[in-house]
């Protein structure tokens, strides 16, 4: 199930407050400022920090 844009629109990142946007593969959501990814399941975004995967692995 696809996540709406309209929710995407009032989404923040829990932790800085940013906005965030959809990922290319539109399984997750970016916070470019905290550089954290939250994942999507079943059409429903998890924010949670703790939860929260890195954008960038080393």
């Amino acid at each position: 199930m696809p996540i709406k844009k309209e929710l995407i629109d009032i989404l923040a990142c829990p932790k800085c407050k940013g906005d965030i946007v959809l990922n290319e593969k539109k399984d997750g959501l970016i916070c470019h400022k905290c550089s954290l990814v939250y994942e999507i399941r079943e059409g429903i975004p998890i924010m949670l920090i703790d939860e929260a995967k890195p954008l960038y692995h080393p």
